[in-house]
């Protein structure tokens, strides 16, 4: 068996309670729920920063090991289990990695414990945390990838490191920086820079997605780009420990479509 993360054991315990809100992502093309991410809330639904600004440098890695863990045990109980089940999208962060096998027993216990399928999660990390190691960071994706999970990077063309990053590995999805979303339909340098993101993207075979998707314009634009996965406030605002209803006439037809 895998031994625990040397994080893990050495981190001081978590002095705070903390729970979870979902964001369905949404695959226009199979007019479906694809997946939702888990966002980080207080106990009673308060905000990210309220939670965040509570840990320490010696909690993160418990942190990041406790929030998979209350993912996971949410979405086993939320999430429909008939027919395709929805990627449940989970953020890490890759310096609070010590060893990619060892740091993953608690997420593969969670699994297991609730009965949810591994291939079913999916791992974000973001562009906006500097990645101190890229050779870890790609024994990480290699682990995950192996161990049945999606690996995606989050908030692409915003970060530190951009398309580097890309050039030295590829994870399965990529998810637009809401800077290069807002108002895209009055920006012909952010449509121009999106279409130049989705041919690389379909070179090297990852999957875009759209997130912090708010106007009909937006969608418009980014969906004659060939973008298919959307996320944001047009479709749904975060569900604190529910899965909420999709607005407009999206909810409509996938409603229809389900």
């Amino acid at each position: 068996m895998t031994e625990q993360c040397a994080g893990c054991q050495t981190g001081e315990r978590l002095d705070f309670e903390f729970s979870m809100a979902f964001q369905p992502i949404i695959d226009t093309a199979a007019s479906r729920v694809w997946g939702y991410e888990a966002l980080v809330r207080g106990p009673a639904g308060e905000g990210a920063p309220s939670i965040l600004s509570r840990v320490r440098p010696d909690q993160i890695y418990r942190f990041d090991q406790a929030c998979r863990v209350k993912a996971i045990e949410l979405a086993a109980r939320l999430f429909p289990r008939d027919g395709i089940i929805p990627k449940l999208s989970i953020n890490f962060m890759p310096n609070a990695v010590y060893e990619p096998a060892a740091c993953l027993r608690a997420t593969l216990a969670a699994a297991r414990k609730s009965d949810f399928p591994r291939e079913a999660i999916m791992f974000e990390f973001t562009e906006h945390e500097l990645v101190r190691n890229t050779s870890h960071l790609q024994s990480i994706i290699t682990e995950y990838r192996r161990q049945g999970f999606t690996t995606a990077l989050d908030d692409f063309g915003a970060g530190f490191a951009g398309l580097g990053l890309l050039a030295d590995f590829q994870p399965d999805l990529i998810k637009l920086d809401m800077a290069l979303v807002r108002n895209i339909e009055a920006s012909r340098p952010r449509q121009v820079i999106v279409e130049g993101i989705m041919h690389i993207a379909r070179e090297l075979d990852i999957t875009v997605l759209a997130e912090g998707v708010e106007t009909e314009a937006e969608f418009e634009v980014l969906k004659a780009a060939g973008v298919t996965l959307f996320q944001g406030y047009l479709f749904a605002k975060p569900g604190f420990e529910t899965l909420p209803a999709l607005a407009g006439a999206m909810g409509e037809a996938i409603g229809r479509a389900t």
